[in-house]
Parts: structure tokens; sequence; C-alpha cells
């Protein structure tokens, strides 16, 4: 029925862009010494999918007037609303302190002395380093001079320019990757954040509308 289409899009939507911040994102995973972010990311994926599920549910018990699957839908809807609601309200908060927690995290820094050494963590910071257009923890001098060729800016078709003998701000990614992830987590957050607590409140209708069709079947 067309009650449910919005709330079936809300939930179509928060999956696609918990899905892209997954796969878009995922190189940066090994440097992080925290779960937290994409934890959370997994959790509205889940829940999103299961908002699409059950809205196909609420449709079918709408058309079929069978109070059992409108019941079954509204206690379960009641229970996605307040996981919406609180994992908006924590993106927003966490939103605020990823920069903080951030420069607690220590993995980022001594993951340093492994380029070369270790494949994941080699291939991890040069897809952060190139994808990000970023250098080192908070310059490229966190790297004492043995510059990796992914700090080099890109010229075009993947050609690069020299930076690895003389590294300069002309030749390569002068801002840290700190700062960049930072800003990346803080902006996804605030996205992911904001699309939940809009989803929560496109229930709260769809809650409504259920209590409505209950008491109209007889």
């Amino acid at each position: 029925m067309i009650s449910f289409l919005p709330f079936q899009i809300g939930g179509a939507t928060l999956f696609c862009l918990s899905l892209w911040t997954l796969v878009d994102r995922n190189f940066m995973n090994e440097l992080l010494d925290t779960n937290l972010f994409s934890g959370a990311v997994y959790v509205l994926l889940v829940t999103s999918m299961t908002i699409c599920v059950l809205s196909f549910v609420g449709c079918v018990g709408a058309s079929k007037e069978v109070k059992c699957l409108l019941l079954t839908y509204f206690i379960v809807v009641v229970l996605i609303f307040v996981t919406m609601l609180i994992g908006g309200i924590l993106g927003f908060v966490f939103r605020e302190r990823v920069q903080q927690t951030m420069r607690q995290v220590r993995k980022l820094r001594s993951s340093m002395s492994l380029y070369g050494s270790r494949r994941d963590v080699t291939e991890a910071w040069d897809q952060t380093q190139e994808r990000l257009q970023c250098c080192g923890v908070d310059s490229w001098h966190d790297w004492n001079r043995l510059i990796p060729e992914s700090c080099c800016q890109e010229i075009f078709g993947g050609q690069r320019k020299e930076c690895t003998l003389f590294p300069a701000v002309t030749n390569l990614h002068s801002q840290g990757c700190l700062y960049v992830t930072t800003s990346f987590i803080r902006d996804h957050a605030a996205i992911i954040g904001g699309t939940a607590i809009t989803v929560a409140i496109i229930m709260i209708f769809g809650m409504i509308f259920s209590c409505l069709l209950f008491t109209m079947i007889e």
C-alpha cells in the first residue's frame, strides 16, 4: 500500500548509504584501532534491511487485513524505532568526539613502521593516501623522508610527480591522513545519523497507521 512506501524508501536509502560507506572506505579499517564507526554502520545496514522486509509484511497485513501480521509489524517497528533513534543520536555524539577518539589511536602511527614489510598494512596506507590524497598521520614528515610513492600528487592517467627523493608541498599531499580521515568520519556520521533519525520519525507514522488499521479490522 502507498502508506508504507515512504517507510520502504527510507529503509532503502539508509541501506544504500550504509553500504556505500562500508564499500567505499573499507581500506581504512586496517589503520584504525577502533570498530565503533564500522560497527555502527553494520548495525544500521542490518536494520535498514529489516525495515525493507518489515514494510512488505505491513503491506501484506494491511491488504489481507490480517491482524496478526499488523500486530507483529507494530511491535517490531517500535523496537526498530528505538534502535534507529538511539543510533542516530549516538551518530551525532560520536561525530563530535571522533577527533579526540582517533587522537588516542596509536595503531595509526605504529603501523607506519610496518610499511613495506606487511602487505595488508602497505596496501592500506597506499590506498588511504591515494584515495584521500593525504600523507602520513599529521603530515608527510611522519615518514622521516622515506616517503611512499602513494604520497605523491597524481598528474594524469595514474602517473605521479616525483616526491620520494625531494619531498615538498608542491609535489606531494600536504594534509595528514588523521585530519582527512577524521573529516570523512565526521561528515558520514552526520549524514547517516541524520538519515537514521529521519527514518525513525517516518516510522512514527507507520506505527500510527498500523494501529488505525488494527482497530478498523473486525
